[in-house]
């Protein structure tokens, strides 16, 4: 039976990747060959673990049963390869809560290594940015929580972090940030965004009132969902502007001091209760205009908070963190 985890309202199945074979899905013995191949074989794995048996689905819930796919290990031993599929077939480069649950899935087939840190490689076919992308976590106890940090490393900023193209800038804070066309187009709200990279792309837009952070609700839609994954989305699914790859968007408000709200639309899955990168994106974002201060920060989704920690040299971000815990689910 396929095991599906919850981290923070996110799910994914973790499926080990002679369980896609025994499916009769023909998935290559390295990860690095089944991402370049991925074309050939996601679709059909998505259906075979993530579709709704039918008759199953619940009345208003989401097209398919989890946020998406974790294939691995490829190993019986660190370091660790695997692959995390979107629902749309595409492979993300890192998701955080997926590294989260992957851990936790490690950690319940007594593979993952006592009292030191584990090497997770993302393997992905994107071009704009280095495969596999490597993730050390280590497990720990946060406020009598058992859970596991992730070393996201240090973020980068800018429409050149996460090759976008065709944005004008804006300043905020004595900040340049920029104004994303399509965005404001649909909320004039949404015209201040910073572009950071944490091992895959987001756009993190900030808001100053709360009526102007989404909705899962309303990005579910039809013209809004339309809208946002022509934004979110790479081609032929989206119109990849104004980042050929597709881009994962956020937006976020100051609740108080150290503690950010967002919402969250991931490109290749659309709205989602919560986001592992995206939480770090928004923290970074936050802390890059001077709404947080390096060291912990809360970022608060609809499906749970995630904490943040930020490490601050010479005035420049030099490391971003994210604990986070997953639960089997029944």
């Amino acid at each position: 039976m396929t095991p599906f985890y919850d981290a923070r309202g996110n799910i994914y199945a973790v499926v080990a990747p002679d369980a896609l074979r025994h499916q009769g899905i023909d998935l290559p013995g390295r990860a690095s060959l089944a991402a370049q191949t991925r074309a050939t074989w996601t679709s059909a794995a998505i259906e075979a673990f993530c579709a709704w048996a039918p008759g199953t689905q619940p009345p208003g819930s989401k097209a398919h049963r989890s946020d998406g796919l974790l294939v691995g290990p490829f190993q019986s031993a660190p370091p660790f390869d695997l692959l995390i599929v979107n629902t749309d077939g595409s492979l993300a480069e890192r998701s955080g809560n997926g590294l989260t649950i992957f851990s936790q899935a490690l950690s319940d087939q007594g593979l993952f290594p006592r009292n030191q840190a584990c090497l997770l490689r993302v393997h992905h076919d994107k071009a704009d940015t280095r495969s596999p992308g490597e993730t050390s976590v280590t497990s720990a106890r946060v406020e009598g929580v058992q859970g596991f940090w992730l070393d996201l490393g240090k973020p980068g900023f800018g429409p050149a972090a996460v090759s976008a193209q065709g944005v004008a800038g804006v300043t905020f804070n004595g900040r340049e940030l920029s104004h994303v066309q399509s965005l404001s187009a649909l909320n004039p709200a949404w015209s201040r965004s910073q572009f950071v990279r944490v091992g895959n792309p987001h756009c993190v837009t900030l808001v100053d009132d709360v009526a102007d952070l989404p909705a899962n609700e309303l990005m579910r839609e039809a013209g809004w969902l339309e809208g946002l994954t022509r934004i979110a989305y790479a081609m032929p699914t989206g119109a990849g502007r104004p980042c050929p790859a597709g881009i994962n968007l956020q937006w976020a408000m100051r609740e108080s001091p150290q503690r950010i709200a967002a919402r969250v639309f991931e490109r290749g899955e659309g709205p989602t209760a919560s986001s592992g990168t995206s939480a770090t994106a928004v923290a970074c974002a936050a802390w890059r205009v001077g709404w947080v201060k390096a060291g912990e920060v809360k970022v608060v989704m609809p499906g749970g908070t995630a904490p943040i920690l930020l490490e601050e040299v010479g005035g420049e971000l030099s490391r971003v963190s994210l604990f986070g815990t997953a639960r089997l689910m029944g």
